[in-house]
């Protein structure tokens, strides 16, 4: 029979678990706010040339209206 981990082991684990990926989420969020500027920064650009993404985007929504959802086609 194997050998149960000690309480005081299966606390330290849980928290070492946490402490890693506290710092994760906390990279994670830093590239997400370098993804978000840099789509910012295209956007703006688009709209400095006449491009209307309101527009665009009204026109997908109205394509999509009345097709089957996702969880109604699986």
């Amino acid at each position: 029979m194997a050998k149960k981990e000690s309480k005081d082991e299966q606390i330290g684990f849980h928290k070492g678990s946490l402490a890693t990926l506290a710092k994760e989420r906390e990279e994670f969020m830093r590239i997400l706010q370098i993804v978000e500027q840099l789509m910012q920064m295209h956007i703006k650009e688009l709209k400095d040339l006449g491009v209307d993404l309101q527009k665009q985007a009204s026109d997908v929504t109205k394509k999509l209206k009345g097709k089957k959802p996702i969880e109604d086609v699986l």
